[in-house]
């Protein structure tokens, strides 16, 4: 579900016509038959792990066209189409250096890992809504997410952002000084896994408000039992990607991060430690709320 992303030097017209052309699309949109022998050519995942996707990369016109237009909007809506998506997109209130990161990261490898700006919104209002203080994210990629998060929490406010990449956290890092909120975040360069352990080991579970992942999928389930153990009662943990672009619904597509989300999925619809609401936003997204302490 990764792509790289160049500039396109089409007229948007013959851009459109293009793309179109290449037959990119959400999965839904196709017969079953053809997403299990060929997965649209926009939702691929690239050939690299991703500790190497915040270098730049050459890559055809041919198939990055479509990704770079979709990561400059904000990553198209599941299941939209673009009219309608672009009036979403006109009305969401988008900060100046928001704006900024999302373009530069644009012309990165991996640029569609980065949440639309109506996910970082939607984000950014739960975290005012429970009057969150502290915060984690597991998964930082180039931080827009996080900056949204940041931008929304009071001044004394704390986030802990998870992220193995190192170049991706310094592409981070220099956004959130230019918006002024660099002493909200605390980096934690490092396994994801091992970072949230560490949380554990100084005493801090229960004590944080909010949690938001969007990292291995294959670890979904043991970054959320860890999660849980470091949010309170009342506090929400939200879960990227949970429709997978339509993969999850698709008996004929069994590939290993496909079947980890699916299994993830199924297992949270079945937990009675938090309450749930997945919102068919970007990606798709479920927000837990914990219900009670183990």
């Amino acid at each position: 579900m990764r792509r790289w992303a160049v500039s396109p030097s089409l007229p948007p017209a013959a851009f459109a016509a293009a793309t179109l052309g290449l037959g990119v699309g959400p999965p839904q949109a196709r017969t079953l038959a053809s997403a299990a022998t060929s997965p649209p050519l926009g939702h691929r995942s690239p050939p690299c792990p991703r500790r190497r996707l915040c270098s730049s990369s050459p890559s055809s016109a041919a198939t990055t066209a479509l990704a770079v237009e979709e990561a400059r909007r904000g990553r198209k809506q599941l299941g939209m189409d673009s009219p309608l998506y672009d009036y979403l997109l006109s009305n969401v209130r988008e900060h100046p250096v928001l704006r900024d990161l999302r373009e530069e990261t644009a012309s990165m490898r991996g640029s569609q890992m980065q949440v639309s700006p109506a996910q970082a919104q939607l984000l950014a209002m739960l975290v005012q809504i429970l009057g969150a203080e502290r915060c984690i994210e597991v998964g930082v990629y180039t931080g827009y997410s996080s900056l949204a998060v940041a931008l929304a929490l009071p001044e004394s406010g704390r986030l802990v952002a998870c992220e193995r990449d190192e170049g991706c956290l310094e592409v981070a890092k220099r956004y959130y000084q230019l918006a002024g909120v660099a002493h909200k975040v605390d980096v934690k360069h490092a396994l994801a896994v091992d970072s949230l352990r560490s949380l554990l080991d100084c005493s801090e579970a229960s004590s944080y408000d909010f949690a938001f992942v969007d990292a291995d999928k294959r670890m979904y389930e043991e970054y959320f039992e860890l999660l849980l153990k470091l949010v309170r009662v009342g506090g929400l943990i939200v879960m990227d990607n949970v429709l997978w672009y339509g993969r999850v619904a698709d008996p004929l597509v069994n590939d290993p991060k496909t079947i980890s989300i699916r299994d993830f999925n199924k297992k949270l619809l079945e937990d009675k430690r938090v309450t749930i609401s997945m919102v068919p936003i970007g990606d798709g997204m479920t927000i837990c709320r914990k219900l009670e302490d183990d």
